[in-house]
């Protein structure tokens, strides 16, 4: 009996609680599930703006003898690589058409081919650099080109911000911007740039002295030393041994045979 009474209470005072509990539980939500922490993923680096150098040079300019050269020594293909995949961008100095046509002497005709690709290679820089780097450059000249260093290189001054340009060979400046974004530079020249390298051996002589001039005293009239025949100071005149021994020793016999022929007479 007292048995029967303990198991009914308590299973009253569970149905009691179960509410309460319940309730509980559905008022509390849930604590999140925590997840790894991960840092965001970097954002990718922007590619450089793709430049065609054979359509910007077609509507610049004019650089049409450039460009044309560009495309014949396959020297389009390096520069337009090194222009759009690589980090270090290139520079170009571009010289009009007028410039290949000023250029007389030497002829770009008498060049080999691959003289004639290292000419154009003479022309670019392995680097972007803007107006304002020139400055700088101007301390660490010479600087190597696409062409190399040594007879291939180029001196860089910079003269109240215009850039002037020495190969050893011929000198010129930049006369205007063609492109300047990183990292295709075009600077517009104003002549051909002529390696030393290539054009050094066809250096033309210096001019020979002017003779001096002749001095008509010291031609027209003979010296204090000479003796008055035409033989050097100090020598004496031909001849003269013949009239010792020649006149002299006749002069001598004829007097004694005279005297001879005077005594026996």
């Amino acid at each position: 009996m007292e048995f029967s009474m303990i198991i009914m209470f308590s299973s009253t005072l569970v149905f009691l609680c179960t509410p309460v509990a319940y309730a509980q539980t559905a008022a509390t939500p849930p604590a999140p599930t925590p997840t790894p922490s991960s840092s965001p993923a970097p954002a990718p680096a922007p590619t450089p703006p793709y430049v065609s150098l054979t359509d910007l040079l077609s509507v610049a300019g004019p650089f049409h003898t450039f460009l044309s050269y560009l495309e014949s020594t396959k020297v389009v293909d390096t520069f337009q690589n090194q222009a759009n995949n690589t980090d270090e961008g290139i520079t170009i100095f571009v010289p009009k058409d007028d410039a290949f046509k000023n250029l007389k002497k030497p002829s770009l005709s008498n060049l080999t081919q691959d003289q004639v690709k290292q000419l154009i290679l003479f022309h670019a820089l392995p680097h972007y650099y803007a107006l304002a780097d020139f400055k700088n450059l101007s301390q660490v000249s010479p600087v190597s080109t696409f062409a190399g260093a040594g007879g291939y290189a180029l001196n860089f001054t910079d003269v109240s911000g215009t850039v002037h340009l020495d190969s050893g060979w011929s000198k010129t400046k930049v006369s205007s911007s063609v492109h300047s974004t990183d990292p295709v530079a075009v600077y517009q020249v104003d002549k051909v740039l002529l390696p030393e390298a290539i054009f050094g051996a066809d250096i033309p002589p210096a001019p020979a002295p002017a003779p001096a001039p002749e001095t008509s005293l010291a031609a027209d009239s003979p010296s204090s030393d000479s003796t008055g025949d035409g033989s050097a100071p100090g020598t004496s005149p031909p001849n003269s041994s013949y009239r010792i021994f020649g006149v002299d020793v006749w002069s001598q016999l004829v007097l004694a045979l005279i005297g001879v022929l005077v005594v026996f007479l």
